[in-house]
């Protein structure tokens, strides 16, 4: 495979991002919330996905960043760090154009970010399972358009992320103190199980569930101390299934993968609220990880904000708590969100 576009840095025609639409800064909406669970989806990548899975997600095709923009003022959010979603960028065919799919996600929410100063930061998309591609976009992505950590589906090709083949990328990723953000998708032997439910519905719960089971088993969250993960969905049917996880990693076969023991690794990770936004499930993650590890999140456009804040009201938090949600825990993973957005 020839790799040598991928560190060129060539800008891609198609990641041109409209500039319609509101610009107001971070500042206009202080102290404003962190969405740390947001889509961007380029021209590009939404002709292409339309066209491999015959139809297009009506959210999805209906996105431009005003719209984004539109909804963060009407709801406080000051910066959106934005995301591809599901099915991320390679689709089971050609590793190149996983590369290709990757750089123009990258470049589109880059210019994003420049095009609307303080409101947007991204999350890299790289084209795992080629290691050596994956590294080198995440190169060119975090030091060349600065993005503020990388976004990984839960699995890639029915691999999750502990596999010992992704290690290179996860053991680049902790030299580098990077943030993971990962988001879930169905593996291919769960898809369309039940005639006329999503995928979504159940297995994207369930796949969060197995790919920070994966981290565990495999010693990556052990070896790796120094990312810092975030999982969707407040860490899909994992809070759920706690006590499983614990008597799981008590027996002495599996605790030298955990060594600190498993609720360690748990209480470090992140998780963010978008679809939990219920009593009883805010209740459950409490339970299992400190306030300082809840982050605010959307899941726009596929949700919308207000949705979200409404359901968090019945949530019974605190004003500590919401000051700690919305914005102060992303703070601490962003500082460079602490600096004024520019004016214009």
């Amino acid at each position: 495979m020839n790799f040598a576009g991928v560190r060129s840095g060539t800008k891609n025609a198609d990641a041109t991002v409209p500039k319609s639409g509101s610009k107001k800064s971070a500042s206009s909406v202080n102290p404003g919330r962190i969405d740390v669970h947001h889509h961007h989806a380029s021209p590009r990548y939404t002709a292409e996905l339309a066209a491999f899975e015959g139809s297009t997600h009506p959210n999805r095709q209906g996105w431009n960043p005003a719209r984004s923009i539109e909804h963060m003022d009407a709801n406080g959010i000051a910066t959106a760090i934005t995301s591809i979603s599901s099915p991320g960028v390679w689709w089971g065919d050609e590793l190149e154009n996983a590369i290709r799919r990757s750089r123009d996600g990258n470049e589109y929410a880059a210019q994003m970010a420049r095009d609307y100063p303080g409101r947007f930061g991204f999350f890299a998309a790289i084209p795992l399972p080629d290691v050596d591609a994956a590294l080198a976009e995440v190169e060119y992505s975090m030091d060349v358009l600065g993005a503020d950590g990388i976004g990984l589906l839960t699995n890639i090709g029915d691999s999750w992320l502990g596999d010992a083949a992704f290690a290179p990328v996860m053991d680049e990723l902790n030299r580098r103190k990077a943030v993971i953000y990962t988001h879930p998708t169905a593996p291919s032997f769960c898809e369309n199980l039940l005639p006329g439910v999503m995928d979504s519905v159940i297995e994207y719960g369930t796949d969060t569930t197995r790919t920070i089971i994966s981290l565990l088993l495999t010693g990556t969250a052990e070896r790796c101390p120094d990312i810092r993960f975030i999982f969707s969905h407040g860490g899909g049917t994992m809070p759920y299934l706690l006590e499983r996880f614990t008597r799981l990693f008590a027996q002495p076969r599996m605790a030298g993968s955990v060594p600190k023991g498993v609720l360690h690794e748990l209480k470090r990770f992140y998780y963010e609220v978008a679809q939990i936004e219920h009593p009883g499930a805010m209740l459950c993650l409490r339970e299992l990880t400190p306030l300082s590890h809840i982050l605010f999140g959307t899941d726009f456009p596929y949700r919308i904000p207000k949705e979200i804040i409404q359901g968090l009201k019945r949530c019974h938090l605190s004003e500590r708590d919401w000051k700690a949600i919305d914005r102060d825990n992303a703070l601490r993973l962003f500082p460079r969100l602490k600096k004024p957005a520019a004016s214009h």
